[in-house]
């Protein structure tokens, strides 16, 4: 049986709010879009004192704020919408797993996004929380990044429907970009995977073998991060069977079910690639055998010429007196001559037999 081991993270109290994060630098900004079909209004470098001055109820409102380590500023932001403590501590604390929960009015969803490192073999996590209520969506990165900017910019121009619809396919939105992140990293990790494959079939060293290893644990970092998050979108549906949460509306439910099956697709294929991977691995292992197995056999080749002549030098190297040979003339040659014969014979038996 495998035994499961626990992994610990960075202890905090419950009753504390504290970053947990690797992006200590990254300032805390707030960014307002106010929106719907007619017109859109953004608003930047918000304070929390200024969101009940720039929200609009009759709108949509999407509230993106930019890194975590002003803990205060979160608390402050949370309690405008009345959101719980521990919800602002989980918001800040990275190591939580990915999860939706729904508490009260107020729908909770914590996911992990994924990257590649450039120049690296290395995949970058940043932990994205939203908060739902009342048509107004609130998304906490842990610093600024690019992830959302194509949605910004179908805002602004009322690209495509998202100015029709509510604060709920909004967050579909935010989470499909997340998740093509995912296939962005996939893709970048196969990528990988077929120049490792064309390096097994030329070298043997042992730091290919480690590159596999390495790429075996991103695949598998990649499933762990999906699995949750697929089970999340599925708890979605619980929610539209309970009736209580009205926030999403019933029409708007197949599009998480769409991501669901997004999330289904991206385990097969990392199921696929770990497949793939452990045939690398074989192929890796099968020809370092045949290498060695070519070694072996050169050297027993090898070894083959030398044994009768080493029984012949091993015959005439005995110390006896009499040898008719010592007393000839040509018997010095004449051993030459059957040792260079028998060699010679050996080298045409073993190239009729492909031995080499």
């Amino acid at each position: 049986m495998r035994k499961i081991k626990y992994k610990k993270g960075r202890k905090v109290q419950a009753s504390t709010l504290e970053y947990t994060g690797i992006h200590k630098q990254s300032p805390t900004e707030m960014q307002l879009f106010v929106y719907d079909s007619e017109d859109v209004t953004e608003c930047q470098q918000l304070q929390p004192e200024d969101i009940d001055s720039n929200i609009e109820v009759s709108k949509v409102n999407w509230i993106n704020i930019h890194g975590l380590n002003n803990h205060a500023f979160i608390e402050k932001v949370g309690a405008k919408f009345d959101a719980d403590h521990f919800i602002i501590g989980d918001i800040l604390n990275t190591t939580k797993r990915t999860r939706v929960e729904e508490y009260h009015d107020i729908l909770f969803f914590n996911v992990k996004s994924l990257l590649p490192q450039k120049s690296s073999n290395n995949i970058s996590v940043e932990q994205i929380s939203f908060l739902l209520k009342n048509n107004v969506l609130i998304s906490f990165q842990e610093k600024r990044s690019d992830f959302f900017t194509h949605i910004r910019e179908r805002l602004r121009t009322n690209s495509g429907v998202v100015r029709s619809k509510k604060a709920d396919y909004l967050l579909y939105l935010l989470l499909d970009a997340i998740i093509e992140n995912f296939y962005i990293t996939i893709e970048s990790e196969e990528d990988k995977i077929d120049e490792l494959i064309n390096l097994t079939k030329t070298n043997t060293n042992p730091e290919v073998l480690e590159l596999i290893e390495k790429h075996r644990d991103n695949f598998n970092f990649l499933k762990r991060s999906i699995i949750p998050l697929r089970d999340s979108l599925y708890s979605i549906k619980s929610i539209k069977d309970d009736n209580v949460f009205n926030d999403i509306q019933p029409e708007n439910f197949t599009f998480f079910s769409r991501l669901h099956q997004k999330c289904l697709e991206l385990l097969e294929q990392i199921d696929s690639d770990l497949i793939t991977l452990d045939s690398a691995s074989n192929y890796f292992f099968s020809a370092q055998n045949h290498k060695m197995n070519q070694v072996m056999k050169t050297l027993t080749v090898v070894s083959m010429f030398f044994l009768p002549l080493t029984f012949i030098v091993g015959v005439y190297g005995q110390n006896f007196k009499h040898f008719p040979e010592l007393e000839w003339e040509y018997g010095y040659f004449l051993i030459w001559g059957i040792m260079l014969t028998i060699v010679a014979i050996m080298f045409v038996y073993f190239k009729i037999k492909k031995w080499f």
